[in-house]
């Protein structure tokens, strides 16, 4: 049997973490939790839900966190994907949250509908619609 490593955490920079915290409550509903300065200001981002052990509980399902910019250029390309329900709906919420998103929606054969935006802190991250099958 293959062993697989697969995504269990996403990381992202912010400049403002009370702007940042807003925006993913308001567009996806996340729960936010600021860990504080002993913990370097790291910001956790509940996205599904977990079990008494902090582990998600839907398989496929991550959680993540944001940290403080730094001037490390690794630092500064987040990758992550968002699965959405629907797209259009989750397009206009990024909007009303203060995001841009970039350009229409392109079709990903056998995938589902996938467009990027710009989050409040510059922040390149996709939506992605696969129907019920990750929303």
């Amino acid at each position: 049997m293959k062993k697989y490593n697969p995504a269990v955490h996403f990381e992202m920079p912010y400049a403002d973490g009370e702007r940042l915290s807003n925006f993913y409550r308001q567009a996806f509903g996340w729960e936010m939790k600021k860990l504080g300065e002993d913990m370097g200001h790291y910001i956790l981002a509940g996205t599904t839900e977990t079990d008494e052990k902090q582990m998600v509980k839907k398989p496929g399902t991550i959680n993540g966190g944001f940290f403080p910019e730094n001037s490390s250029p690794e630092a500064k390309y987040p990758s992550i994907v968002i699965a959405v329900e629907d797209i259009n709906e989750a397009m206009e919420k990024v909007k009303e949250a203060g995001g841009k998103v970039l350009g229409d929606p392109m079709e990903i054969p056998n995938v589902g509908r996938y467009v990027s935006f710009i989050d409040t802190e510059g922040n390149r991250v996709s939506l992605l619609e696969t129907g019920k099958m990750y929303a």
